[in-house]
């Protein structure tokens, strides 16, 4: 059962992440009903595999939050390197090449920045072995999302 739960999470993930925006004739406030399901999802995950004490939840929890916070700017900024590429598939120039990869490197040391930089946060509010642990489901959840996105996504055309 939580296999098929973090399947269906990491495909609601990638549903956001690869779809098209959302059509003008929608109310705009479907993608946020969207984003804020899958954020309760997401939680409701890392709840089952924590496994927190009620005075490690009360410190875990909005350290959490925060991260996740600047985690989806992150994510924001990969979705825009997505439609980026897909504008330029066609007709993908040298120059616009070398752009998207910068961005793809500058996103991924920002990612072990941003990772590096809340390591301190949640040891100061979780043992070790749970701040490893949630660091594990963490990268389980980004490395199944890339697996999905990689999987979605073209390679770049050869040159001719």
């Amino acid at each position: 059962m939580k296999a098929t739960f973090f399947l269906t999470l990491v495909a609601a993930i990638t549903i956001l992440f690869v779809s098209p925006v959302v059509s003008q004739d929608k109310p705009a406030d479907n993608m946020q009903i969207l984003r804020d399901k899958i954020k309760a999802d997401k939680k409701l995950l890392v709840a089952s595999d924590m496994k927190l004490t009620d005075s490690e939840a009360k410190a875990f929890w909005p350290v959490y939050e925060k991260y996740q916070d600047e985690l989806f700017l992150l994510r924001t900024r990969t979705l825009k390197l997505i439609n980026d590429y897909a504008d330029a598939y066609e007709k993908m120039s040298n120059d616009k090449a070398k752009t998207l990869l910068d961005e793809l490197m500058n996103i991924d040391s920002l990612g072990l920045k941003l990772r590096q930089a809340y390591l301190p946060k949640f040891r100061q509010v979780l043992p070790e072995v749970k701040v490893v642990r949630y660091y594990q489901i963490e990268n389980k959840i980004n490395a199944a999302l890339m697996y999905e996105l990689a999987a979605n996504i073209p390679l770049m055309k050869a040159a001719q």
